[in-house]
């Protein structure tokens, strides 16, 4: 059996995928990349790689318009639309955020990401208790190691999320963290 010379997109997802999982970005960027170019309009990739981006602060308005394409494909999807309010989050639209991530936290109850996510949001419009809920919550979901870490060091702190750092070097969305107040 002879192979194709056009790559199955599918395979370069599933590559791609793994390569963000072992911590490879740039290979994890080709591949998704090159997923996409196969088959532009499949919301899994637009959503995966534009997270990828957001999450990094980087590309940030074209993340934001690849995973609105995604929701509005798929818009019961508490990942997609959990990556939505993330990119509004990054861009410093924090009231924006929070009303795209209250959504995806129905959506997805149970992701201590989803929560964690709308805890900081909860954070940067004032929302100080209920941003304290929402790390708290994030520690009775079974998080990662490096999210359950996140989520005690916002609360034993009482400084709510960290600025975080793109890979150019520059500050990306989150100003400088205000005390908690109880």
């Amino acid at each position: 059996i002879a192979a194709s010379p056009t790559p199955d997109w599918r395979l370069l997802f599933a590559r791609g995928a793994a390569y963000e999982r072992l911590g490879d970005w740039p290979k994890a960027e080709a591949d998704l990349s090159a997923a996409l170019e196969l088959n532009p309009n499949e919301p899994d990739i637009l959503n995966y790689l534009a997270y990828g981006w957001i999450d990094r602060g980087e590309r940030l308005e074209e993340a934001l318009a690849m995973v609105q394409m995604a929701v509005d494909a798929n818009p019961r999807s508490g990942a997609m639309v959990d990556s939505l309010g993330w990119g509004y989050y990054r861009l410093g639209q924090y009231d924006k955020a929070v009303e795209i991530l209250e959504e995806a936290v129905e959506l997805e109850a149970g992701d201590p990401e989803v929560n964690n996510h709308l805890g900081d949001a909860y954070w940067q419009v004032g929302r100080r208790d209920e941003a304290v809920f929402q790390w708290r919550r994030v520690l009775t979901l079974e998080p990662d190691a490096r999210m359950r870490q996140d989520a005690e060091a916002k609360l034993e702190s009482g400084l709510g999320p960290q600025p975080k750092i793109a890979a150019a070097g520059e500050a990306v969305a989150d100003p400088a963290p205000q005390p908690l107040v109880r």
